[in-house]
């Protein structure tokens, strides 16, 4: 008699075979997926695709041509699952979503989390959405709906709804029969919420802390007293920099009287703290949302806008110049040497610009200890930048046989680090003051300042020595 289950150790062999040793699907994995598609051969797109977990499902989705994706979707029949959604890049879950049927969207948002079902559908659009929400059951349409009503990037849009809360006067015992017992409660949960009659959390019990008293105890004789809640309406960032600075495995939420209303969890914690430093980062290049699945019109219309305001502070620096071209003229030198300070100033205004940046999104830089912080990094400018004149001094002088002229660029090099400095902490904190992000424009003025104070910095100080006229 032959066994329908595959041997485990054939399978452990054809993973192994779809991935490389950084544990990345193969180009020829994947081409052998899609050639079986091509030939219509959902069975053998089954066969590749089964033994492989959602993550990777995901990946293969991901390194898919964009117009090929909804394509492999259906032809994976029921290995489309909603963890798989639930994994994919945004860009390539609207492809997606855009080829499977509202009804089976909103079967798969309804197997997830609420968190996850709104991350799903929040980004439809409004036709798309509503059609999903459509085929929803009325109790998931009405949490997925209360959801949606929060602000975008707030708690109440990444909190989950499935929780496990209980009376204090309740014991161990009976705390132990109630989660055994009712079967509808959630299976994923680290800690019991315990609430007062109005459902207002007044403590939390880690389940170790359950499984290890006595049934006769009462709830509230093991519970935590102190617990950090997370207001309805908190930014998503607030809420991570929270459960970062207090070890949280999860926070409750509570809405504006101070009621029960959701949990938030390390996991989702991991995501958004992901986000948010990619979002940085990438605000800090003008590189928009920065992904490679990203519509070309999308990444053009947020790159185009920083390089036309990087042409305009180009064009302030090429005016300094063109005001100093009768000096340039009479000394060829400054025309080879005043790319340097401008470019060692910009590259010092970045590296504080970054560490600033950094400070401000993490909470380490406060109104408490501001001009610590800019004393700090003007300090910090000082000793490169004397470090750097005295090697770019030394060269010059070298290298042209110019003492005078290695001084100028000594100390040019000296003063537009130190501005630098001052410029890369005090702008992004002076945006952060007037509510702005500091991520988003910051890097513009640093440069204009760097790059039109190094080439006046550095000519003028020419002129006024008597170096060139």
């Amino acid at each position: 008699m032959t066994s329908d289950i595959a041997d485990p150790l054939t399978i452990d062999t054809e993973i192994l075979e779809t991935l490389d040793e950084d544990n990345r699907l193969t180009r020829d994995y994947v081409d052998r997926v899609l050639d079986a598609m091509e030939a219509g051969d959902a069975q053998e797109v089954y066969r590749l695709v089964e033994p492989l977990h959602e993550a990777d499902i995901a990946d293969l989705l991901e390194l898919t041509p964009s117009e090929r994706r909804g394509d492999l979707a259906i032809s994976m029949g029921e290995l489309m699952s909603a963890e798989v959604l639930a994994e994919v890049n945004d860009y390539v879950r609207e492809d997606i979503i855009d080829a499977l049927p509202a009804a089976q969207v909103a079967g798969l948002a309804g197997q997830l989390d609420t968190d996850d079902a709104v991350a799903i559908i929040e980004d439809m659009e409004e036709e798309d959405q509503q059609a999903v929400l459509a085929e929803l059951d009325p109790e998931d349409r009405a949490v997925i709906e209360d959801a949606l009503s929060y602000p975008e990037e707030s708690a109440g849009r990444i909190m989950q709804r499935e929780l496990v809360a209980v009376p204090e006067h309740m014991t161990v015992g009976q705390l132990i029969d109630y989660l055994r017992d009712h079967h509808e409660l959630t299976t994923e949960f680290w800690e019991v919420f315990v609430v007062d009659p109005q459902h207002k959390p007044v403590g939390t019990c880690k389940l170790s802390w359950i499984m290890r008293s006595q049934r006769k105890v009462p709830v509230s004789d093991i519970m935590k007293h102190e617990q950090t809640l997370i207001p309805v309406d908190m930014d998503q960032e607030e809420v991570a920099l929270r459960f970062q600075k207090y070890a949280l495995i999860s926070a409750a939420v509570v809405d504006g009287a101070g009621r029960l209303v959701g949990v938030i969890t390390a996991d989702d914690i991991v995501h958004i703290i992901q986000e948010e430093a990619d979002e940085d980062i990438l605000r800090l290049s003008g590189a928009g949302e920065g992904d490679i699945n990203e519509p070309i019109s999308d990444s053009y219309k947020a790159r185009v806008r920083w390089l036309i305001a990087n042409l305009g502070t180009a064009m302030v620096a090429s005016f300094i110049i063109a005001q100093f071209g009768a000096a340039i003229e009479t000394m060829v030198a400054l025309a080879v040497l005043m790319p340097i300070v401008a470019s060692i100033g910009g590259n010092a205004g970045t590296q504080t610009l970054a560490v600033t940046v950094r400070a401000l999104a993490t909470n380490q830089l406060t109104q408490s200890n501001t001009m610590r912080s800019i004393w700090r990094e003007i300090r910090v400018a000082l000793l490169i930048g004397a470090t750097i004149a005295v090697i770019a001094g030394v060269g010059a002088g070298v290298i042209f046989d110019n003492w005078l002229l290695a001084g100028v660029i000594a100390a040019a090099i000296l003063c537009n680090i130190s501005l630098a400095g001052l410029s890369g902490v005090a702008i992004p904190v002076l945006l952060d003051r007037l509510d702005q992000d500091p991520a988003v424009s910051s890097s513009i003025f640093v440069t204009m300042i760097t790059d039109s104070m190094g080439f006046l910095i550095f000519l003028g100080l020419a002129v006024f020595s008597g170096l060139a006229g």
